[in-house]
């Protein structure tokens, strides 16, 4: 599915977001632990992927601004979701925040649930969920204050940099959900295989 920067599919370019925005999922979730967890309403991240020019699988990293939460390691672009969006919506709105990327050019393909803590039945809950997606290419992108840098990385390489530690307990899980599902450039022309 396409989607805009508000998870509808208009098929229009969103215009650019100011420098800051803020909405009603900023914040930080305190566990029963005491551990601090950003996004009121929980938190997505996009694992855009593209093809190389040599064929292989890369996905776009972000590396963390030195200021923020776990600066200086590399994650996905992400962050807190707002109370009336899907972790869909929220991811790709976070792509388009922090990377500058066109949801026009964001094909979603599957979610995981990659971190909860509590319980959804009662008491505190929060959870990460990481949005699969598809890019045409290896897009442009514009970061923002919250990245050091944003760079398109092969997936086996992606192991080797200095993660944040959410995203690397994730890695392998999201690592075998990828291997199921080979890049698609163009939604329309599934790859091989699938149907």
């Amino acid at each position: 599915m396409w989607l805009d920067h508000r998870g509808t599919s208009t098929g229009r370019r969103p215009g650019p977001y100011p420098e800051r925005v803020h909405g009603d999922g900023d914040g930080w979730v305190v566990a029963e632990s005491g551990a601090h967890y950003w996004g009121r309403h929980g938190a997505a991240g996009l694992l855009l992927r593209a093809l190389r020019p040599d064929g292989r699988a890369a996905v776009l990293l972000q590396h963390r601004a030195p200021w923020s939460h776990q600066g200086g390691t590399w994650a996905l672009p992400g962050g807190a979701r707002d109370s009336h969006e899907t972790a869909e919506q929220a991811a790709v709105r976070e792509a388009h925040e922090e990377a500058g990327l066109p949801a026009e050019h964001v094909w979603v393909r599957t979610s995981v649930v990659t971190a909860e803590v509590g319980s959804a039945d009662g008491g505190t809950y929060w959870s990460y969920t990481t949005v699969i997606a598809d890019a045409p290419g290896l897009l442009d992108t514009v970061p923002n204050r919250e990245s050091s840098e944003l760079r398109w990385v092969a997936e086996d390489e992606v192991a080797d940099l200095p993660l944040h530690p959410g995203f690397a307990a994730s890695w392998q899980r999201l690592r075998a959900v990828t291997a199921a599902m080979p890049v698609s450039p163009d939604p329309a022309q599934p790859p091989a295989g699938q149907h």
